[in-house]
This record gives structure tokens, sequence and C-alpha cells, in this order.
């Protein structure tokens, strides 16, 4: 191996029945280097990783690991972070209810390092070598989540971490916390760390990379220097085709808000969760937004119209009509449908089939007394497979073996089986490719073309900008503003939010 190439797997192969997830792929990491790995849903990345920490076996190729034994064979996470290849996901795998120096060393009790005071003072040396905002005695649920990132990977940088893999730290943090997390990285790379940084973010890819490897349809496209790789060929290598930076959605298509017909209307509404009443009101075939910084409340906001949350007071019309929605099987009977904000949480039942999971919500509609054979379900299922082209091999696929961005579309296909007259969208595109973003918000503008009713919440305020018409701005869970068509800019609702603070 090159002196500064820390790892390299070269003509990788992974198959499952009736899908080949990886041919011949090849990646390589280099000392003191972030690199990114990119690629839609679906394009191999986790299967990747996998096959790296010892998840997967690899079917083909190798796997060469600086100051290893060549062409090593990983057999599981454990062996993987022996060898110095250590994992920090999306969701925070710590314990909230330990502190921060015990949550650093649980599950290392062969380590001369348990006793409690050893723990502490170790620790505490590493968070202050690090620069990382904690103390070792502080309950890890009171720290932010930026800040349990970073105790995550503090706790695998002190595992020896030759490599460490960051699959999607960023996507449930604000920009000050993303900062933060980009200062350690960086930290991390000037101490000769290699990272594999897995994310949908594409600005963030440019901020922090040194490379980017594109991975599509389980196949190297290519490994780039991110400097020479401009954001719209990346996003063209990622999905195959060319793509304008984007700009396929524009929202002069927009003009639904015609103060016509009321879809939805809210007086005084509150719940536990969301205790300032607001009101609210949309119109068929209007695409508005609840917009804000993280914990502003919109979220609250669309789970009380949901009845998601129990419901404390107001009053709610649908189509004109009093209307009485305290449980969600309440909302769905007025033909509101709600896509959650945390899928893997709310959403999804993962074990289930893709079948079973599309007709769920029309299932529960008509009563499980009364189930659906297996024809009508296939005919159902089939058909918006077919319609949002989810990429799965067969219906009676488990749901917990798609890529996130086809269980999301799975999730869509429940709703609009159910036909639903409003539909609530709460980050319909977080976590998953940029393809699979484009093709989501085009289908928002359709299904609002035929007179459905959407509010559509996403933290990449350029995805609001694109396929809002109304924006109902929101900060410490009040409501500060709402704008309209032009009035529809980033600077606009900075400056609302701002506002709001006086």
């Amino acid at each position: 191996m090159q002196n500064d190439v820390i790892l390299s797997m070269r003509k990788i192969s992974k198959a499952f029945p009736g899908v080949q997830a990886l041919q011949d792929v090849d990646f390589t990491l280099r000392k003191g280097e972030i690199h990114a790995l990119m690629g839609e849903n679906g394009a191999g990345k986790s299967t990747l990783i996998k096959v790296l920490t010892g998840v997967y076996e690899k079917d083909a190729g190798r796997i060469d690991l600086a100051g290893v034994r060549e062409d090593i064979v990983i057999k599981s996470p454990q062996e993987a972070q022996e060898l110095g290849i250590s994992t920090v996901y999306q969701e925070i795998t710590l314990c909230p209810n330990l502190t921060v120096a015990e949550n650093m060393y649980i599950g290392r009790e062969k380590d001369t390092l348990v006793h409690w005071k050893q723990m502490v003072r170790q620790s505490g040396g590493i968070l202050e070598n690090l620069g990382i905002p904690a103390r070792p005695k502080q309950q890890l649920a009171s720290c932010s989540l930026a800040v349990q990132q970073m105790v995550a990977i503090a706790r695998a940088i002190d595992m020896d971490c030759k490599v460490l893999i960051l699959d999607e730290p960023t996507s449930s943090l604000d920009e000050k916390e993303v900062a933060m997390i980009f200062d350690l990285m960086r930290d991390l790379k000037a101490r000769g760390v290699g990272i594999l940084f897995v994310t949908h973010f594409l600005e963030q890819v440019y901020k922090v990379s040194d490379r980017i490897t594109v991975l599509r349809n389980g196949e190297l496209v290519g490994e780039y220097k991110t400097e020479d790789l401009p954001q719209v060929e990346l996003v063209a290598r990622m999905i195959g085709k060319k793509l304008d930076d984007l700009s396929v959605i524009h929202r002069k298509e927009i003009s639904y808000d015609n103060g016509g017909t009321t879809a939805y209307e809210a007086a005084d509404l509150s719940s536990d969760a969301c205790p300032n009443p607001f009101s609210f009101r949309i119109s068929k075939g209007e695409v508005n937004g609840f917009t804000g910084l993280l914990g502003s409340g919109r979220s609250e906001c669309v789970r009380a119209i949901f009845g998601a949350d129990k419901v404390s007071s107001g009053k709610v019309a649908v189509q004109g009509k009093p209307a009485r929605i305290h449980k969600p099987k309440d909302a769905m009977k007025n033909g509101i449908g709600y896509l959650p904000e945390d899928r893997k949480v709310d959403g999804i039942i993962d074990d289930l089939s893709v079948r079973e999971n599309i007709i769920l919500a029309l299932q529960v509609m008509r009563g499980f007394f009364k189930p659906y054979s297996r024809a009508e379900a296939e005919a159902f299922a089939d058909e918006y497979i077919k319609a949002l082209d989810i990429k799965t091999a067969s219906a009676d696929t488990p749901l917990k073996s798609l890529s996130g961005g086809n269980q999301q579309k799975v999730i869509l296909a429940r709703w609009l089986l159910t036909h639903p007259q409003y539909l609530i969208l709460d980050e319909p595109t977080r976590g998953i490719d940029i393809g699979t973003k484009v093709e989501i918000q085009k289908l928002v503008l359709k299904l609002a073309q035929e007179g459905v009713s959407i509010t559509f919440i996403s933290s990449e305020i350029e995805e609001m900008l694109r396929t809002c018409s109304r924006l109902i701005v929101m900060r410490d869970r009040n409501i500060v503003g709402e704008l309209r068509g032009s009035e529809i800019t980033q600077d606009n609702v900075m400056q609302t939010i701002a506002k709001g603070a006086e």
C-alpha cells in the first residue's frame, strides 16, 4: 500500500437474493483525509460500509488496512473496531441515562479503565483534548444532539481508531451544531485520522471533504478531488443524467392559494406538545409550509393538526364543516394523511413487507376485522410500487431491506392509497438522495395541481422556496409571520424569525 493510504478496498462485490448490491467497487481512504461517499439511496453506500465493518461478508474483492495483514476478512463489527475501524451512525447509539464518561467506556470492561475515578479523569482529558463542550459527570441526555454525536466520535477515537466512518452525523443538527461537528472532523483530520463521510447535504460535502467517491446502482462511478468536481456535475454523476442544479422545479408553477375553498381550518388549536394556541387554514390545492429553526414548534403544530399528540383546545373545520380530530384515526376519516418527521420511529414497521406497509393506513380505516384479500393488497401495492418507482425485489420484501429513500416512498404510497384531501409531509426528503428529493418535490406539485392540499416541512429552506406558495414562520413555538408569493425568500424568512424575538 502507498504510504498515505490507510484503507484500500478493491473489486468489492456483494449480492442479495434478486439484487446485486455491489459490483467490483473500489474505495481508497488516505491518512488525514475527509472522504465523502456519495450516491442515491440504493447506490450501495450502506452495503459498502457494512462490508467494511463486518456486518456483511463480501462475496468477492479484497480489503487492505495499513499496519494490518493484507487482504483481511472482517467478520463482525467488534472485529472491525479491534482493527481500528469505528462507525458513528445518524441515530446516536449511546445511553442517554448514563453520564458522558460512562458512555465513553461502556462495554469495555476488559480494559483497565473501568473504575469511576479513572473513567472521569481519562474521559475529561479526551473531551478537553478534542475541544468537546461536555463534562464527564454530565448526563448524556442533558447534552445537545451535536455534543452527543461528538461524544460518540470521542469514544471511537479513544479506541485507537484509524478509520472513522460518519454516517449522516449532521442530519438532525442546526447550522451552529453542524459547524461544531465540522471543527471536530478537521481536528481529527489534522491528527491523521482517515474519515469516511456519508451525507445527503451537498453543501456540507464541499465545506469539509477532500475527495469524493460516487456510487450508482452498486457500481463505482469514480473518485474525484472535491475542488475538481462542481456540484452540478456531482449531481449528474449520482443520478446518471444531467440536472440543471435542481432548477427543474420552478416556483412560478405554484399558484394554488387562490383564496378559494378552505380544505382545513383550525382556530386556537393546541396540544400537550404544542401548548401555545395557533390558528391556521389551508385552501384546496395549496402547498404551504411551516418553517423556522429546529425546535421552533413546526412539527408540533402539524402533529396537533393530525391528532398525533393529545389535543387540549381549539376548533377544527374540514371542508367548511366542524370536525372533531382528537386522534390520528379521526384525521384519517376526515381525509388527512401525515408523513411523520421520524420515519423510523413513527412511520415504518420494518419487519413487515412493502405490501403490508403500503396498505396499512387503508386497512386501519376499513378495520382489521375486514381485511383486504391478498389479491386486493397485491394490486394496491403493485400500483404504487410502479407509480412511485419504488426499488424493491418484490412487494413481499421486508421494508427494512430497502434504502431510506425507498422506505420514504413506501410511506408516501401508504397515504396516497387513502386518496387524502389534505396531506402533511414533515421532512419528507430528510436523509434521502438528491434524485429522490426532486421526485418527491415534483410529486408534491402534481398532487396540488390535482386539488390535494399539502403542508410541506423541510429543514432545507431551498426546498421550501421551490415548493411552497405560502410559508408560516415560527419561533419559540409561536407563529411570528406569514410570507406569500414573491415575499418567500431566505432573507425574508430569517428576518421574520429575527423580528419574532423582538
